[in-house]
C-alpha cells in the first residue's frame, strides 16, 4: 500500500523544481511526463449525490486533450436526466446506468472513477463489470460492505414520504462564481437508492490498481473509515489531499486529472 499526503504548500513546492502534477500526486517521484500520457486509457466517471455529468468537464476536457476516452455519467434522475425523477428509482438503477454504458460502448480497460455517493453504484457495477476494469479511483467515495445501504452513513434520519432529497443551496468552493454555476446545476437527490442494501461478493477488492483519495475539509466520518481501511490494505494506494475540497473535479482539476492518468 502506498500512502501520500499533498497539500497546497507541497504542490507549490513541487512544481517550482519541475515536478509535474501526475507525478507529484501519484508517487512524489519525477515520472516522464510523455510516457505516462502514451498509455491511452478509458474513463468512466460517475459523479455524487446531486451531481451529474456535468460536474466532471473540467477534468473530462483534460483527459480528452491528451487523448484518453472519457464516459461521464448521469445517474437516472439527476442532471441532464432529472426528468426521469421517479420513485421507482433505487440503487439498482443507478448501478444498470453504470453497466449499460459500459456494456452497450462495449468498454475493455477501464478507469471506473467514484465521487462520494457513487461508491455505492460503482461498487455494486463491478459485481457484473469487473473483468472490464483494471483501475479504479475512489474520491471521496463510499466504500460500503455487503448489505449496507448509503443511509447507514448518514447522521440524521431520512425524511419519510417522498421520492427526493433537495440539492444544497449553497457550495463551499471558494470562487463565487464557481458556487453559483454549481448550485445552480445540482439537482434533488432520488431517495430509493440510498434505502436499498448493497449487494457484494467482493468484486471492487479483486480488482488490480486501486487508489482511494480522501479531502478532509469534507468531514464524513465514513469516507474516514474508507480511508483507514484503504491504508490497512496493501493493495490500495491513498492519497489525502487537505487543501482541497469535497467536489475537486471542480476546485482542482488540474491536479485531480494528474491524479487519474497515473492512477489508472
Amino acid at each position: 500500500m502506498t500512502s501520500i499526503n499533498i497539500t497546497r504548500r507541497g504542490l507549490v513546492s513541487g512544481l517550482s523544481v519541475g515536478v509535474g502534477v501526475t507525478g507529484l500526486a501519484a508517487s512524489g517521484k519525477i515520472i516522464n511526463s510523455a510516457r505516462a500520457q502514451s498509455a491511452r486509457k478509458t474513463f468512466v466517471l460517475i459523479g455524487g449525490a446531486f451531481f451529474g455529468a456535468w460536474t466532471w468537464r473540467r477534468v473530462t476536457d483534460r483527459l480528452e486533450q491528451q487523448g484518453h476516452k472519457t464516459y461521464p455519467l448521469t445517474l437516472t434522475g439527476l442532471g441532464d436526466r432529472s426528468h426521469l425523477m421517479s420513485k421507482d428509482i433505487n440503487l439498482d438503477t443507478h448501478i444498470a446506468d453504470i453497466v449499460n454504458v459500459v456494456e452497450w460502448e462495449d468498454l475493455k480497460d477501464i478507469c471506473l472513477v467514484a465521487h462520494s455517493y457513487a461508491g455505492y453504484p460503482a461498487s455494486g457495477a463491478l459485481e457484473r463489470i469487473g473483468d472490464r476494469v483494471s483501475s479504479i479511483v475512489w474520491v471521496d467515495a463510499l466504500k460500503p460492505a455487503d448489505g449496507q445501504k448509503f443511509a447507514d452513513d448518514l447522521p440524521n434520519k431520512l425524511p419519510e414520504g417522498v421520492i427526493s432529497i433537495p440539492s444544497p443551496k449553497s457550495s463551499p468552493l471558494p470562487d463565487p462564481k464557481d458556487a453559483a454555476w454549481m448550485v445552480s446545476k445540482m439537482t434533488p437527490q432520488p431517495l430509493g437508492p440510498w434505502l436499498q442494501p448493497i449487494k457484494l461478493t467482493g468484486a471492487r477488492e479483486k480488482v488490480a490498481k486501486k487508489t482511494y483519495i480522501r479531502l478532509p475539509k469534507f468531514p464524513f466520518a465514513s469516507l474516514d473509515k474508507a480511508l483507514e481501511e484503504c491504508k490497512a490494505d496493501k493493495s490500495w494506494t491513498t492519497i489525502v489531499n487537505t487543501t482541497s475540497l469535497h467536489a475537486a473535479m471542480v476546485m482542482d482539476p488540474e491536479w485531480l486529472t494528474g491524479v487519474l492518468v497515473q492512477a489508472a
